[in-house]
């Protein structure tokens, strides 16, 4: 992918054929982001190109050579997107998906008072994005998000001064609730949901170049939602939420555990593709204050 001055089109085609041979789903588009990030431009600035600029050459096939060994193209470019947020990315945390968001939807119809929630809590927060992306909904919010990573910890910190939310945001290396006291409106988590046994058949993006921490939950995949759930009572304002990303086919376990621990379901939401990825719990029983 050398040479002086070539047409921008046929870049695209030849990006876009080598994505293909590697077996990248969607190459046309994945090949107008890699010359996009090779370039420095976003996908409107394509549009005023003929030819590629010399010095974008050895970046782009820099880029294309990392992404036919199926480095994901989040990795490659350093951010990606997450509701109305640009995140920083790293092999620290998993890359933000839009499944995610279904989260996010979720709570804003479960929750449709944005000054109702004042404390969030997020487990396993990676990049930061679930407890960003509430609080860019929720402007009187305060959230800690916590990681077992301190460099998770310290990227999601990151990315709240890049979103300008970290005067509303602190970021915990810790185990789950370890470093945690007091009560949230709002407790948020997209735990580790696959089983040991299904690690080698996922996508090589995944298995090669996300941390297995953030992935493998024991051989029924169900480890973290039983180590949470067992003590989120606790941590739970009486009125508060609790709201899980789960993986496919996992809703009747998650539920069945949720409900042997006091909880009740009030919003399951499923993903662009029709899988149930939320789930939002409250408490089946809230004591008033003469129980209290």
């Amino acid at each position: 992918m050398s040479g002086n001055r070539r047409a921008l089109r046929d870049v695209l085609i030849e990006t876009a054929a080598s994505l293909e041979k590697a077996g990248i789903d969607a190459p046309r588009m994945e090949a107008r982001r890699l010359v996009c990030w090779a370039i420095g431009c976003e996908a409107s600035g394509l549009l005023s190109l003929d030819t590629l600029p010399e010095e974008a050459a050895p970046r782009l096939e820099a880029g294309l050579a990392q992404r036919c060994a199926r480095r994901p193209l989040a990795l490659i470019e350093g951010e990606t997107g997450f509701w109305t947020l640009t995140l920083s990315v790293s092999s620290d945390t998993l890359i933000p998906r839009g499944d995610s968001e279904a989260l996010i939807e979720a709570l804003l119809n479960l929750r449709p008072d944005k000054t109702g929630i004042h404390s969030v809590l997020d487990l396993g927060t990676g990049t930061g994005c679930l407890l960003l992306a509430v609080l860019s909904e929720y402007a009187q919010a305060y959230g800690v998000g916590v990681d077992l990573s301190p460099d998770a910890a310290a990227l999601a910190h990151a990315n709240a001064q890049r979103n300008a939310l970290a005067s509303r945001a602190g970021f915990l290396a810790g185990n789950w609730f370890s470093a945690i006291s007091g009560q949230f409106d709002v407790i948020i988590s997209n735990p580790p949901y696959i089983r040991s046994g299904d690690l080698a058949g996922l996508m090589p993006e995944v298995r090669d170049h996300e941390p297995a921490r953030a992935l493998i939950a024991g051989e029924d995949g169900l480890d973290a939602y039983r180590l949470i759930i067992a003590q989120a009572m606790a941590y739970l304002a009486p009125k508060g939420v609790l709201v899980f990303e789960i993986g496919q086919g996992q809703e009747t376990d998650v539920i069945a555990l949720a409900g042997s621990a006091g909880f009740v379901l009030v919003e399951a939401r499923a993903d662009l593709g029709g899988i149930i990825r939320a789930l939002c719990f409250e408490r089946s029983f809230v004591p008033s204050q003469s129980d209290a």
